[in-house]
């Protein structure tokens, strides 16, 4: 999966980095490099499941797709 983010120079240095297609998924790093490696860590959790939050009745079905 490929994903468009927006680096943007920080006024106390480093880089801001934010997916504008997964909102309020945000990241920062002292580096380009840096930021956007530790984008790729917050887009894999924001993208991760969590069982807790899937309301599932004794009729639900869980199943993976590929994107």
């Amino acid at each position: 999966m490929k994903l468009q983010v927006v680096l943007e120079p920080s006024d106390e240095g480093g880089y801001t980095v934010y997916a504008p297609g997964l909102p309020g998924c945000i990241s920062e790093g002292d580096t380009r490099e840096e930021a956007l490696s530790n984008m790729r860590e917050a887009i894999a959790l924001y993208l991760e499941p969590v069982e807790d939050d899937l309301p599932l009745s004794s009729k639900s079905e869980i199943a993976e797709i590929a994107v």
